[in-house]
């Protein structure tokens, strides 16, 4: 992890952060101008919760104390009510945070435990991985799929298969749909894109790689020969090589390995390839899940890798065969 990238997002959450209870202040005094009887509530509110807090210090008469709590209940209700009338509710006054799970400081706190925020996380794979593989999510979503760009065109002869281009792609598109409904399930298989270039292959990854962020998912997006260079360079103590990557690529939400087949091949970066694809599938911490693109066929998959890798492939990954015309040139027709 590069520290100087960490304490820019830092100093970016904190500006988000009073910037969001700067505005929940600004909509709570204009709300009191129009609407005085909601300060005087407020401000009862606070007075009660104060005298609940001495009465549980001097443990006095506990009667004493169901009747301040039932006053106070009364009073928001008198609030909620105020407030709907003029059709805003209680989170009207509060601070929208861009991340509502760690309030924008960037990191979690349970009981004794503090973790770093999915969102943070995810900030920081895409300035230090990600920076040109998921740079067009705003573009690259299931708003912007369209069928349409797929032929309806069943030809056996052409395609090697007994449905239309367009008849497959469905298919594909339920089972990525099916894939983000079942993430959290780890039993459920990943995705394997085989198929030529310009299919939609890298298309469809981001697709699902942008409703899994929506969900509050970490998402890390390499090319096959950049991932294992990177390794390698880790393995072997490269200058400027870090360990964060490594557990990245094991421990993140979704990995998607996009171009496997087009890097340099060797035994270690066999074994590299083989540890992440099957720790990922083993991984007793949490349920990570992988999608993985290539370019060759099933059969070309046999004979460039290892019976390893191949068997965890065909045994926990859906294979989605794209074929169809290059998509390419039908979005500039």
């Amino acid at each position: 992890m590069n520290s100087s990238n960490l304490k820019t997002l830092l100093t970016e959450y904190e500006k988000k952060r009073l910037q969001a209870i700067y505005e929940a202040e600004e909509r709570k005094n204009n709300l009191y101008k129009v609407h005085p009887q909601l300060q005087k509530i407020d401000d009862e509110i606070s007075k009660e919760a104060i005298s609940i807090s001495k009465q549980m210090i001097s443990h006095k008469d506990a009667s004493l104390l169901q009747e301040l709590n039932q006053k106070i209940n009364d009073l928001k209700k008198q609030k909620q009510s105020i407030l709907s009338s003029i059709g805003k509710d209680e989170t009207y006054l509060k601070p929208h945070y861009e991340c509502e799970d760690c309030m924008d400081t960037g990191y979690i706190t349970n009981l004794h435990e503090t973790s770093m925020c999915h969102c943070l996380k995810q900030k920081l794979f895409n300035l230090e991985y990600n920076q040109s593989n998921l740079s067009n999510l705003e573009t690259e979503n299931f708003e912007h799929f369209s069928f349409d760009l797929y032929s309806n065109e069943v030809n056996e002869e052409k395609y090697h298969s007994k449905i239309s281009p367009r008849k497959n792609m469905e298919f594909i598109y339920k089972l990525a749909h099916i894939f983000i409904e079942e993430f959290e399930d780890g039993s459920k298989k990943n995705l394997l894109f085989t198929g030529n270039t310009g299919l939609g292959k890298s298309f469809l990854s981001s697709c699902i790689a942008n409703e899994l962020l929506k969900k509050g998912k970490t998402v890390l997006y390499q090319t096959a020969p950049v991932m294992l260079d990177t390794i390698m360079d880790y393995r072997f103590g490269k200058e400027n090589s870090s360990k964060d990557i490594y557990d990245s690529l094991l421990n993140v939400d979704l990995l998607i390995i996009d171009d496997l087949g087009t890097e340099c091949i060797n035994n270690m970066k066999f074994s590299e390839l083989f540890n992440i694809i099957n720790t990922r599938l083993l991984n007793s911490k949490k349920v990570t899940k992988t999608i993985i693109s290539t370019n060759l066929s099933l059969d070309n998959l046999f004979a460039t890798y290892d019976e390893r890798i191949v068997s965890r492939l065909v045994g926990h990954y859906h294979i989605c065969h794209f074929f169809g015309d290059d998509i390419r040139f039908s979005k500039k027709g």
